[in-house]
């Protein structure tokens, strides 16, 4: 029956009760919907695939082979600096980081996008740039390589012998975290934001983007090991690999403070990907 337009309920002619209306079946359109959620979800945030796919373990060889080069090149620059009794050390080492770093990416950027470190790895996660697998295997093998080859370490404070017997000497935890912090998104914010966006690094140019990286790089080196100028401190790790690796290795006063060298880029690499977020899609040119 039909009225003012509507159809009712038909009834049942056996029983004369109301047939109770069944659930609407999913149209094409709804199910195609739910169709691409999900390989959105597998293909774009998980990224399984990319475990199997030769072209992401052929990156991931470049920048196991970058970050090696670069713990080598690292531990060569801190305990030569050191050993020649320069008056100027922390301005020596930074230059020399800033140089190694450019010629490092440029050599891994046209191939791995040129990590070779788990902040900038991360950081590319949380903004959508890669896939959560890609993400593992790139943090993997850093950290490895790092557990592996270095020699040098991250410290807050450290022990010195004193008159009254051993001193311990360096930086307090909470100003140590906030310096973690705010180099860390300093770094991303002044420097990878460039590479990650395509339309800058296309007309800025790859080597001017690497020459940038590395003088940022160095600038937060020579900033956070002088202006702070407090023995013990070691300055800001900026990669918590790096910091990992001597502490598994050499243990002791290495692990004291330790976490601040996660915890301060983890919270850096957030605070970062919230500042992209928060920006409208229209002024973003990179995806």
């Amino acid at each position: 029956m039909a009225r003012n337009g509507i159809v009712e309920d038909e009834e049942n002619n056996f029983t004369h009760n109301r047939v109770l209306p069944v659930a609407s079946t999913p149209t094409p359109g709804q199910i195609k919907e739910e169709s691409d959620a999900k390989v959105f979800l597998s293909t774009k945030v998980l990224g399984l695939e990319e475990l199997l796919s030769l072209e992401v373990w052929r990156a991931s060889l470049a920048e196991l082979l970058g970050t090696a080069v670069l713990v080598f090149a690292l531990d060569t620059i801190v305990i030569s600096t050191l050993q020649t009794e320069t008056k100027t050390p922390n301005l020596v080492m930074s230059i020399l980081i800033a140089f190694v770093v450019a010629v490092l990416l440029l050599a891994t950027y046209p191939i791995s996008g040129g990590h070779i470190n788990p902040i900038v790895t991360f950081a590319a996660l949380l903004t959508g740039l890669i896939s959560i697998s890609k993400a593992a295997i790139y943090i993997w093998l850093n950290v490895a390589i790092e557990r592996t080859y270095s020699l040098a370490g991250c410290t807050v404070t450290i022990v010195v012998p004193g008159t009254d017997g051993p001193t311990v000497i360096g930086m307090g935890n909470s100003q140590a975290l906030w310096l973690e912090i705010i180099c860390s998104f300093v770094f991303l914010f002044a420097s990878v934001w460039m590479a990650f966006d395509r339309r800058q690094a296309k007309a800025v140019g790859r080597v001017i983007i690497c020459i940038i990286l590395g003088v940022v790089l160095g600038l937060l080196v020579f900033i956070s090991t002088t202006v702070t100028a407090t023995k013990g401190y070691g300055g800001a790790g900026l990669n918590p690999a790096r910091c990992f690796g001597p502490a598994v290795v050499r243990g002791g006063h290495l692990w004291n403070g330790h976490w601040i060298f996660w915890i301060g880029p983890t919270i850096g690499c957030v605070a970062f990907a919230l500042y992209v977020k928060m920006i409208p899609r229209e002024h973003i040119h990179s995806y």
